[in-house]
C-alpha cells in the first residue's frame, strides 16, 4: 500500500507539472501557427519587411497571444529570402518557491 502512495504521488506530481505547462505550449503553437500562416500570405513573393510585420500584427490580434509581442519577431531579410525568428523563455509557478522555466526558439522563412 505504501508504494502504491509513493507511485501515486510520483504521478501526481508529473501529471501537475503537465497541466501547469500546457498553457504555455499551446501559446507557443499560436505563436508559430502565426508565423506559417503570415509567411504563406507572402509565398513566392519577394516581400518587404514592413508588410511582413503589418501581417504579423493582424495575425497576433486575432489570435490574442500574450506570450511575446509581434514587435519581438525578428524579420531578417538576405540573399535566400526572408526569415522571422522568436526566441523567448516563459516561466510558470509550480509549488511553493518552485518555476517551471521553458525557453522558445523558432525560425520560420517566407519561401
Amino acid at each position: 500500500m505504501i508504494g502504491m502512495l509513493c507511485i501515486l504521488a510520483l504521478v501526481g506530481v508529473i501529471v501537475y507539472a503537465g497541466i501547469r505547462l500546457t498553457p504555455i505550449y499551446l501559446n507557443y503553437m499560436n505563436i508559430v501557427r502565426t508565423m506559417q500562416a503570415t509567411a504563406l500570405d507572402f509565398k513566392g513573393e519577394n516581400p518587404d519587411p514592413g508588410a511582413i510585420r503589418n501581417s504579423l500584427e493582424r495575425h497576433w490580434e486575432i489570435e490574442a497571444i500574450s506570450a511575446v509581442d509581434y514587435k519581438d519577431i525578428e524579420i531578417t531579410k538576405d540573399d535566400s529570402g526572408v526569415s522571422m525568428h522568436v526566441a523567448y523563455d516563459d516561466s510558470e509557478p509550480y509549488i511553493a518557491n518552485v518555476s517551471l522555466s521553458v525557453h522558445f526558439d523558432k525560425t520560420v522563412k517566407v519561401q
